[in-house]
């Protein structure tokens, strides 16, 4: 495992930390996360999105719309199709890091 260089707290404003707690809230669902996950790939439809997750069309939509106020997800709109991309492709980072956190349980439950 590597060392992390350790850094300063921050000094964040209530108003930072309740904008931080609404993209972890957004990032909280599994079929959320399945939708980051599938756009890492690239832009996609809603309808695609729709057959990804094996739910009905409100029900993807109301996820993205999550997943767009919490700034994690873009849309764009061509004739009747909206398409979706990461708005910060940055979050895939994340992942790397929760599967080092899963892979550190693991171990730790191991010993």
């Amino acid at each position: 495992m590597q060392k992390r260089k350790s850094r300063k707290p921050h000094r964040l404003s209530d108003a930072d930390y309740r904008l931080r707690a609404g993209i972890a809230q957004a990032l909280g669902n599994a079929n959320r996360l399945r939708i980051l996950d599938a756009l890492a790939g690239g832009e996609m439809c809603v309808c695609e999105l729709v057959e990804l997750l094996g739910c009905d069309q409100s029900t993807a939509s109301k996820h993205l719309a999550l997943l767009r106020g919490a700034g994690l997800v873009e849309d764009r709109k061509e004739g009747p199709r909206v398409y979706y991309r990461l708005a910060c492709p940055c979050v895939t980072g994340f992942f790397d890091c929760i599967e080092e956190v899963v892979a550190n349980r693991a171990e730790a439950l191991r010993r």
